[in-house]
């Protein structure tokens, strides 16, 4: 896990030296062991490292191949690497590391772009060809590590944060429409390419983009998930799913322990990461360091899950850590989480990650998380309201979408008023081929976008922040791929999960898994109380916010004058939308 950097010229001149190191030291907290600058005419790299794999020098990047006139900057971690290694060496190559690095490189000269199928793990990349000048960019096919490029004058930068991007200079800041309508549609998430800056854009999961030497740029994607599945599948018994799926969880669970540090786990207490150090246990990591945060009780409201937690650290007899957060620490850390965030997030669980990743990162430097398994198996409340829909497209969007287009309309000012993106969004993608049932097209939609621009980008940013690698094995490719497979009813079974719950009943106590999911807003978000109201307001009353002319300043108004009031659907604050929104620009844009 780490950050890269780049500048590729189109004009012949070479790659700005102080832009390309502002954005390599901005993401030092990304990669604090290690960094490196590469330049040359037309084109320069950077790196910071966190060392993970092959902890010696050898793996520095970087990292440039001589003999076969290709260089890799590379954010992530391949779990198959040890295979591949082997397979190459079978064909004649020769390595001088045994990190996944050297094999990405040498996979892409035998096997051409199509050596991205080949990989298991979570990615992003930028491979050049000395000889042609061409460069390849590459992200995993769930898009667990971020990709963003922006373009100025005369080149292309790209990086794994897009406040680094702002830090070389020269991108446009304007706000994107698009984005903006997506981000105040879908509590906060922005569908790749866009993002809420003009100028800077994400590439797509599962994509690859080629840039030649003259600026000319080919996108393809490698991966798109199908939720189609045979006669066979659909008279599988539910046993029989069940058991396959437990082996699937197997292999994700341990192709996740590759690594030449010790591996620890997130537990929160529920079904999933619970599941997932059970998994672990099972296959043999000893020594294993679990963590937990909990947070104050509100209004009768518990604040934590850390008696359910205990339940399983004690089943497999963990070394275990409850880190618990006041919620005053939660209210005055709030800022640095902010600045610390890819791209505005409103989710509650950012601050208690953002303090969970720092307590963790002090002790260890790899965990396994469960983020994933709501969308994959069908854990959310609105997959059962979509089983037959006759028209799943307006009800997904009334289940899910934060305000409608009226709504929109009247809250932004004339200048972002246009189309209904985010409806129109939803029903092209329910009409892409390869899912027919209504719930399928939602878990799909779910897994691909949805999961990718919230909780993926939410756990990257927040344990990048101090330099914590969170692998998340309910986001394997080939699981991902088994679970499309297995029928909608199987999923919606006991209340949602019901396939996985029943997978998991043959590894964790059952008292993890009989009891409501649990869910911890911090009351001062979602009702905007007390000194983060008080942030909101200023920060929406300021002279940027009036010079951004962004929202309708009588709906601002209202909003402010009873923001208990103004909640969505998912009952987050849509006071807290806004208000998240502009102290985010202000903090990386000032």
């Amino acid at each position: 896990m780490c950050g890269i950097a780049g500048e590729i010229r189109f004009d012949g001149e070479m790659p700005d030296a102080q832009a390309l190191a502002r954005v390599v030291e901005a993401q030092a907290k990304r990669g604090p062991d290690g960094a490196g600058i590469h330049m040359q005419l037309g084109r320069g790299f950077g790196h910071r490292r966190l060392k993970i794999m092959d902890l010696s020098e050898a793996a520095q990047q970087p990292m440039f191949d001589p003999a076969l006139g290709l260089g890799i900057v590379f954010n992530g971690a391949v779990y198959n690497h040890p295979e591949l290694h082997r397979e190459l060496e079978g064909l004649g190559y020769r390595f001088y590391s045994h990190g996944d690095t050297e094999v990405l490189l040498k996979a892409y000269h035998a096997w051409g772009p199509d050596f991205v199928k080949r990989l298991n793990g979570m990615f992003a990349f930028a491979i050049w060809e000395r000889d042609s000048g061409r460069v390849l960019f590459g992200r995993d096919r769930l898009g667990i590590k971020p990709f963003y490029y922006a373009e100025v004058e005369g080149a292309l930068r790209f990086a794994s944060s897009l406040p680094a991007l702002i830090k070389a200079g020269g991108v446009d800041t304007g706000i994107d429409p698009v984005a903006l309508n997506s981000y105040l549609s879908f509590h906060a998430v922005v569908p790749a390419p866009h993002t809420l800056l003009r100028g800077v854009r994400k590439l797509p999961p599962g994509h690859l983009m080629e840039v030649a030497p003259d600026g000319t740029r080919k996108t393809h994607c490698f991966w798109t998930l199908q939720a189609q599945r045979s006669a066979e599948d659909e008279s599988r018994s539910f046993e029989d799913w069940r058991e396959m799926l437990l082996e699937e969880l197997r292999a994700a669970v341990r192709r996740r322990l590759v690594a030449d540090v010790p591996v620890g786990a997130l537990l929160s207490g529920g079904v999933d990461s619970s599941l997932i150090v059970g998994l672990m246990a099972e296959a043999g990591v000893t020594d294993l360091h679990t963590y937990n945060v909990g947070f104050e009780d509100v209004g009768g409201e518990k604040g934590n899950e850390f008696e359910y937690a205990q339940i399983v650290a004690d089943a497999f007899g963990t070394q275990h850590e409850r880190i618990f957060v006041p919620e005053k620490e939660l209210l005055t850390r709030l800022p640095e989480a902010v600045a610390a965030m890819n791209e505005p997030m409103v989710s509650h669980d950012c601050i208690g990650f953002y303090l969970l990743s720092e307590a963790v990162a002090r002790r260890t430097k790899v965990v396994q998380s469960g983020q994933g398994a709501d969308e994959v198996f069908g854990g959310y409340h609105w997959y059962p309201k979509l089983d037959g829909s006759a028209d799943p497209v307006t009800d997904y969007l009334a289940a899910f979408r934060d305000r409608d287009h009226a709504e929109y309309l009247a809250l932004v000012t004339p200048a972002y008023h246009a189309e209904d993106f985010s409806g129109r969004f939803v029903a092209e993608h329910f009409a892409q081929p390869g899912a027919d049932d209504p719930v399928d097209k939602a878990l799909r939609l779910d897994t691909t976008i949805m999961l990718v621009d919230d909780p993926v980008k939410r756990v990257d940013s927040m344990t990048m922040a101090f330099g914590l690698e969170a692998r998340v094995p309910f986001l394997d490719h080939e699981l991902v791929e088994f679970a499309a497979r297995i029928p909608a009813r199987h999923k919606l079974a006991h209340g949602g999960k019901g396939v996985l719950k029943e997978a998991a009943r043959k590894v964790i106590p059952s008292a993890v898994i009989d009891r409501p999911k649990g869910y911890f807003p911090v009351p001062a978000l979602k009702y905007l109380q007390g000194s983060v109201l008080d942030t909101v307001r200023d920060a929406l009353h300021s002279r940027a916010a009036r010079e951004r002319d962004l929202f309708n300043t009588a709906e601002v108004d209202r909003f402010l004058a009873a923001p208990g009031e103004h909640i969505t659907p998912l009952r987050g604050s849509k006071l807290w939308q806004l208000g998240l929104l502009e102290w985010w620009l202000q903090t990386h844009l000032s």
